[in-house]
């Protein structure tokens, strides 16, 4: 498959960090593939620690460390001079660098001779793999779940995780398609979909969730909104790959104009419902909506309840908020719209 693919496991370098609001990526990767993560690197200075071990590079190397992930960013998102002996250090022993910042690794020529000498992989994920095909329309094998939005950076990564895990936990075969940087760390595996050339964005969909089991769900991390005067064709194009037979929208509750677009307003969730299911219809005639899920962050601990509770009599689905409640009332509603396609026996 043409994706990228990460090799674990991995220590998540935190540089010199000094807050933690720079260092998501290393807190994403702990909170939801901790497994994975033998440990965390810090340089003189850093004020960041993600919870797990500090590990020297000869004990990463001990512990057969795969990839150094690139878990936080500097201001203006490049790599600074300070980090570079300690990146290089770990190049030269093999272990792969793996970072979504927007200076490309193998651009940095003292990087770049390093990995030509030692065979190490520097792989910058926000570059997608080469040759990826024309989307087909080709019906797929397997079922797919797509989390959409009405808006960007409001949860549809966190949503496809959250379902993940709680489908797994209902003995459900489910995995976590990644189409964004941070998604492919947490996953160790998967495609950029923004930064794929319009015409493959399908083809790029496709091969994020290619055939499969008939009752394993692939859930597809979304991105944009199809309503996004800026993003909506990067949406379209996964959309239309990904193929979904269910949908879960993805809202902020609180939020009535398209972030950084003050001129449009979000739309409602009925009219992304109805957009989705015509369009995905094209390829797909099963897809349906089956479930909201709602970040309410801006509501008290008192009003989030009441206001997920009068949506659901709105919409007639079940609305949650993952970080408060998780997914499994929307899992509970799958399993429903599709009885025979569920649990492992």
């Amino acid at each position: 498959m043409k994706t990228i693919e990460l090799k674990p496991p991995y220590l998540i370098f935190v540089g010199d960090a000094v807050e933690e609001s720079y260092a998501k990526t290393g807190f994403g990767m702990i909170e939801w593939r901790r497994e994975l993560c033998k440990g965390q690197i810090r340089l003189p200075g850093c004020q960041v620690d993600l919870g797990i071990p500090s590990l020297t590079l000869d004990q990463a190397v001990a512990e057969k460390v795969g990839s150094l992930l690139i878990g936080t960013a500097a201001v203006g998102g490049r790599i600074p001079e300070s980090w570079l002996d300690t990146l290089v250090e770990f190049v030269e022993k093999g272990i792969d660098i793996v970072a979504g910042v927007h200076t490309r690794l193998n651009d940095i020529p003292r990087l770049r001779a390093a990995a030509d000498q030692s065979g190490a992989r520097l792989i910058d994920v926000r570059v997608p793999p080469e040759d990826i095909a024309v989307g087909t329309g080709r019906k797929r094998s397997g079922r797919r779940l797509l989390t959409v939005g009405t808006d960007c950076a409001l949860g549809k990564k966190y949503t496809a995780l959250a379902l993940e895990k709680d489908m797994q936990a209902q003995n459900m075969k489910a995995d976590f398609c990644a189409s964004g940087q941070t998604g492919i760390m947490i996953a160790g595996k998967g495609i950029p979909i923004d930064a794929v050339v319009a015409d493959f964005i399908s083809g790029a969909a496709e091969q994020l969730s290619p055939d499969n089991a008939e009752d394993h769900w692939d859930v597809v991390e979304g991105q944009g909104s199809l309503f996004h005067p800026g993003y909506s064709a990067v949406s379209l194009g996964l959309l239309i790959g990904s193929q979904p037979d269910a949908f879960v929208v993805c809202h902020k509750a609180g939020r009535h104009h398209i972030m950084g677009w003050p001129d449009f307003e979000v739309p409602t969730i009925e009219d992304v419902i109805e957009r989705t299911i015509n369009i995905g219809r094209q390829v797909n005639r099963e897809i349906r909506c089956v479930g909201v899920s709602v970040n309410t962050s801006s509501l008290s601990e008192d009003m989030y309840g009441l206001y997920l509770d009068d949506l659901s009599a709105k919409t007639g689905l079940p609305c949650v908020d993952p970080l408060r409640d998780g997914t499994r009332k929307i899992v509970n509603r799958l399993l429903m719209e599709f009885p025979n396609i569920g649990r492992n026996e």
